[in-house]
Order: structure tokens, then sequence, then C-alpha cells
């Protein structure tokens, strides 16, 4: 037989008191578990509440919320940031509202709901500290869904982002604050449209990166060298996604391959395969960032002001890059055909005659050197190199990885590495060199919805100063007319410079290949909005 204490008693009485909480549900038409949702997409539905008791309220709100979190593990405290970049709120007419503002037992009340993915976020979503408005041209781009999607998207815990339909309902005290009383919330999968930026720029100080590399080559371990081979790396175009991210395009890389041989009778290596692999890099803050995080200044100021990164790694596919043809120059020739020379620029081809001539007259004043030994053939050759050219086509494991396309938001920031390794042989040894590029990853738009990019934040009256042909640059005769007659160009509007046109990157210059990406960008605007 059992017997039952006061407290018992007591506990048992309170579990019978206890209200049950009023139910809400969120119901998005049209909506399953891996759907996504890009630039422009709809998402609608209604919030079905299902009290069990009457429930006062005074207000009642549903909400699209985007937010990002990130956690830094610092030695003595955690520290974790949310900071919301987004917040639609679906206005709800009074006519909706219950007469009185009661939800009663037994009913059910709907209150449907519209939101419509937006392009690009206000200027309020990033009111930190920035280097330049390129910075900011990102920091107010939507950030991909990251950390919630059914295969792996190389997050970590420490980073990321949130879409989520929330509804809930209020209830003002005696004092007038409010309280809330219900809520429930169903997240979202968003992939936003991001379009093609222009290439990095990148120089030594930023160490994620390797564009170019030189190797030595034997054609034995004990024989001497036969010449070291140089491989440069161009910056490849993006690889695009579908917008349901089920799908990406190939990209190409182009490697330029220059082989310096030891004599003049050695042949250059044989391209015997090409791999790839790339990697994904999450960075992650405590506080707003003011500089793109994969250039320079990440590492210096790390840990000053709680930051971390995470990278995973994952293999590429890459396809046939056909027969390699070496093509032989002289060694001037071929420095001055790719824009560069060991031995410093020259200013023109006069000045080289000139010196010629001038080193001639000098060594014939010179009196005759005793010849102690005889120069052997190669030695007096004049030097040459070999040079090819690949083209690597590269595509990313879609199918078994998840990936988000590059992103940089006030306190995280996406960015991918690619790896190109080429083998080469030479006599009977094999030589690997292995390259770091950037690679971007955008997202197509849905037909009819404009690509968000630079020109988003423009005004009409400040884009037509992209098309009119008086707000062109001068020429330098005009520029050198105009200071004689004591004119002073005109700078850049204000907008057209927060646009992310008036200045450079991160490095405060203009960007390679800006000019040309934007012809090209424009030119495909113009052609859709013909059609």
């Amino acid at each position: 037989m059992s017997s039952f204490t006061s407290s018992e008693h007591s506990k048992a009485a309170r579990k019978l008191s206890i209200k049950p909480k009023p139910s809400i549900t969120i119901h998005i038409n049209n909506h399953y578990h891996s759907k996504v949702y890009t630039t422009g997409s709809e998402v609608a539905g209604y919030a079905a509440v299902s009290p069990q008791n009457d429930v006062r309220f005074d207000m009642l709100q549903i909400v699209l919320l985007g937010t990002t979190k990130t956690r830094i593990d610092a030695v003595n405290i955690p520290q974790a940031t949310a900071h919301t970049f987004l917040k639609l709120v679906m206005p709800i007419p009074e006519s909706s509202y219950p007469v009185p503002r009661i939800f009663e037992a037994g009913m059910t009340y709907t209150i449907p709901f519209t939101f419509v993915i937006p392009s690009t976020l206000t200027l309020n979503a990033c009111s930190h500290p920035i280097a330049n408005d390129a910075i900011q041209e990102h920091h107010v781009r939507l950030p991909p869904t990251l950390g919630s999607w059914e295969k792996d998207d190389f997050a970590p815990n420490m980073s990321r982002v949130e879409y989520v339909i929330k509804a809930r309902a209020f209830r003002d005290d005696d004092s007038g604050a409010s309280t809330k009383i219900i809520e429930a919330g169903r997240e979202i999968r968003v992939l936003p449209a991001v379009p093609e930026d222009p290439p990095l720029s990148i120089t030594k100080q930023d160490d994620l990166y390797v564009m170019s590399k030189t190797k030595a080559l034997r054609k034995t371990i004990l024989s001497p060298k036969s010449g070291k081979v140089t491989m440069t790396a161009q910056q490849p175009g993006a690889a695009v996604m579908s917008p349901d991210g089920q799908n990406i395009s190939p990209t190409t890389v182009p490697l330029d391959l220059e082989f310096e041989p030891a004599a003049a009778d050695a042949q250059p290596p044989k391209v015997t395969g090409v791999s790839a692999k790339v990697t994904a890099v999450t960075y992650f803050s405590a506080v707003g960032v003011s500089n793109f995080p994969n250039l320079k200044t990440w590492r210096r100021s790390f840990g000053a002001e709680g930051r971390g990164s995470y990278s995973g790694t994952a293999s590429a596919s890459t396809g046939p890059v056909g027969d390699v043809r070496w093509t032989r120059h002289l060694a001037s020739e071929a420095r001055r055909d790719s824009g560069y020379s060991s031995e410093g620029p020259s200013s023109s081809d006069s000045d080289n005659l000139l010196g010629d001539a001038t080193a001639t007259a000098r060594a014939a004043a010179q009196p005759p050197k005793k010849k102690h030994k005889a120069q052997s053939p190669s030695a007096t050759a004049p030097s040459v190199v070999d040079t090819a050219r690949l083209q690597v086509p590269v595509r990313v494991p879609a199918h078994k990885k998840a990936f988000v396309p590059t992103f940089h938001s006030c306190i995280a920031s996406r960015v991918y590495v690619l790896w190109v390794t080429v083998s080469l042989a030479s006599g009977g040894a094999t030589a690997h060199v292995t390259l770091a590029v950037p690679l971007q990853i955008g997202v197509a738009s849905l037909p009819g919805v404009p690509n968000p990019g630079p020109t988003a934040m423009l005004s009409a009256q400040d884009s037509s100063v992209l098309n009119a042909e008086e707000e062109l640059p001068p020429s330098f005769e005009e520029v050198e007319e105009a200071d004689a007659q004591g004119y002073r160009y005109r700078r850049p509007s204000q907008s057209f410079e927060r646009a992310g046109f008036g200045r450079g990157g991160a490095g405060g210059g203009v960007l390679p290949g800006y000019a040309e990406h934007e012809c090209r960008r424009w030119t495909a605007l113009t052609a859709m909005t013909a059609h």
C-alpha cells in the first residue's frame, strides 16, 4: 500500500493546476524539408493558433528573421555573438484581429503571411567601422544558410547563418511593457543569388593563395639540375550554382608553364597528370570585421578581437588538358612578351639599342683580356626558355558536399581555395608543382530576377553615369590641356564610389579585370531588359 506525503500532494496539485500553453504552428505553402529559397522567391503560408484555454493578447507578429551566430571559445569566457541582419515584418490589418482580442479555447485562428526574399539588405545592417565601401557592399548582401544543410557544408559549430519565420503574440501589462506569451518558429534554407565578382588583387602578403611557384628539375636524384620550371596561374572564373544548389558549373584554371633549361640541349618536362582539390575556409568573429578576412590582415589581428577560422577539404575532379605543346623562345623575348623581366623593366627599344651601342663602345675601349680557358658552346649561346599553357577544367563535388556561395558578412565569411597540382616527368624523375588559387562560387538568379551586384545600390540617375559618354575619364592630352587652363577635373560622385566603382579592393588599388567584368555584366543586363 502506497501513501503520499504532504509535499507529494502539493506537487501533484501544482501539476494539475498548470494550464497548458496555447499551441501555434507555422504552415508554408508548397514547402518540403529540402526546399531551397533564393532571391525573389515567395515564402507564403499561415500561422495557426489553437489554444486549449482562453488567452488574452494585445499584438500578434509574424516576422522573417535572418541571423548570424558566432562563438569564440576563448581561454577565460566563451564569446557568443548574434547579429540580426534581416527582419521582415508581415503587416497584420486590424480587421484580422478577433474582437475582443482573446484566443478562445477550442477555436483555431489562422493568420496568413507572405514574404519575398530580398536581393540586398539595408545599409543599417552594417553599421560597424569598415575599411572601404567595397567591404560594405559585400556586407549588405544576403548571406546563405550556413550549418543547416542535409549534407556537410564545411561549417563549424562556431559559425551559423539561419533564416527563421516566427509567429508570436504579446500581452501588455499595467506598466505598458509587452510580454511574449506564445511563440513558434520554422527554419527555411536560403541560397541568395550571388553575382561574379572581379578578380582579387593578390599580393605576396596574401599567404592564403599561391599564384606562382618555381621548382628545380633533375633527370635522376643524383644528376645535376636539368633546369627549373615556373608555373603561374590566373584566377579562374566563378563556378556558378543553380538556384536550388543541386548543380555547380565547372570552371577552368589557366596555367602558364615556363621551363629554363640548364643547358641548350635540355628538353622541357612532360606533363603526366593534373589533380585538384578544394578547401572551404570559414571565418568568424565576435565583432564586426572591417576588411576581407582572406586578404592580409586576418592573421595579424587574430585573437585581438576574438576571431577564428575553420577549413575543410574535398577532392575535385579535373578534365583532360589535351596535348601540351612547348614553344621555345629567347629568354629576353619570353619575358618581354609576358610583361615582366628578372633584370628590371626597359623603357623602350631605342633605349635598349642605345645601351647596347654604349656597352659595345666601352668594351672596345678596354684592353683585351687574356683568355685562360675556352668557353663551352653552351655558355656563349643565348639563353632560351620553353613555354606552354594549360587549360585545366575543374568541377567541385556538389554531389558529396553542400557548397554555399562565397560571401562576406559582418561577422562571418566563406571563401574557397582551389589547389591545382601538375605532375612533370623529367627523365626518370617526377616533380609535382602545386598552386593555391582563389575560387569564387556564385549562384544564378531565377528567370526574370536581376542578379544583385554593386550597381544594385545605385539609383537610376547614378547608373546613367555608367552609360553616359561625356562622363568617361579624360584622355592624357585633355588632362594636360585642362591643367594648363587651370581647370580641375571633377571627381566622381559619392554614390559612384559607394557602389564600389570609385575605390579599389582591400589592397586600395583598382581590381584587375574590373572594367571588363562590368562591361560583360551590363551587356547581359541590357540584353535581358530588351527581351
